[in-house]
């Protein structure tokens, strides 16, 4: 394999490890700010993160969006909406840990939508790995083993991983071009987007700290990690982006634990040893 190759794979583990900060220090925050304005800070925090960086580096050699990517710009701004306030709202919902293990949940709807819409090639052992986290994630979307009850904040959770991986699909339709310009569209478009809905929504807008705090996050969780994400779909695709990227979730796991110090139930354990080989299968699918 070639170096871009290589590099590729260490750029979507470090997109995953930055984005998996997101869900436990965004339950943090969502006790004081309604799930759609923190959808739209933390957007709007990787635009302004992304803006700044194209300022810094000057004119750039990348080939900038035409007329050809509109559909896919405006369904992947759509997407983004959509996305991150289904998170919010399931975060709200469920342990931060749960959450973070459910995001490899997108594993899943980008691979079949990548194989069934995009005609992406699917390997045996990545369908072997959406086997194992598929079965992880429905056990992780009841709340324990003895009343077997969904859990409604599991199933959010859910429906954003699927947009998302909708969303992962027509970002790779654009990969090849200006990553920058990429994230500054999805930053600024959806963070507007998702304050028109907390403005519609009537969502109370909370204190300027817990503003800046959520805007920060967004730079690394929403802007640095997606920007990297964009970069190794150029040479992995949109499957075999999202396979390396199924560590992030573990790295939200641990930091859930440190900061809630949340003792899930057997139901977590059992979870995690599926979703473990799972992302392992799909980590080393070639």
């Amino acid at each position: 394999m070639s170096r871009p190759y290589y590099r590729s794979i260490v750029y979507s583990i470090l997109a995953a490890a930055m984005y998996s900060i997101s869900a436990p220090l965004s339950k943090v925050l969502l006790q004081n700010v309604a799930p759609t304005v923190m959808a739209s800070l933390l957007y709007l925090g990787g635009g302004i993160g992304m803006f700044g960086l194209s300022l810094l580096r000057g004119q750039s050699t990348e080939i900038p969006l035409s007329k050809k990517e509109l559909p896919y710009t405006i369904l992947m701004i759509l997407l983004d909406i959509l996305a991150p306030i289904l998170m919010m709202i399931g975060l709200g919902l469920t342990s931060a840990a749960n959450a973070s293990l459910l995001n490899n949940f997108e594993i899943v709807a980008t691979a079949l939508i990548a194989s069934l819409l995009f005609k992406e090639m699917i390997s045996k052992r990545l369908w072997l790995a959406i086997f194992f986290i598929t079965v992880a994630c429905l056990l992780l979307t009841f709340q324990n083993g003895e009343s077997l009850q969904f859990s409604v904040g599991s199933l959010f959770i859910l429906g954003a991983a699927l947009a998302w991986g909708l969303e992962n699909n027509c970002t790779r339709m654009m990969s090849a071009k200006d990553p920058v310009q990429i994230v500054i569209l999805k930053g600024f478009g959806s963070g507007f987007g998702s304050l028109l809905v907390s403005i519609f929504l009537k969502a109370a807008f909370p204190d300027l700290k817990y503003i800046l705090f959520a805007l920060v996050l967004g730079v690394f969780a929403f802007g640095l990690s997606i920007y990297l994400y964009v970069h190794a779909q150029r040479h992995l695709g949109a499957a075999r982006t999202s396979a390396y990227y199924a560590v992030g979730p573990f790295i939200g796991v641990l930091f859930s634990f440190f900061i809630f110090r949340e003792v899930p139930g057997l139901l977590f354990w059992i979870a995690l040893l599926f979703m473990a080989v799972g992302a392992y299968l799909a980590a080393k699918n070639e």
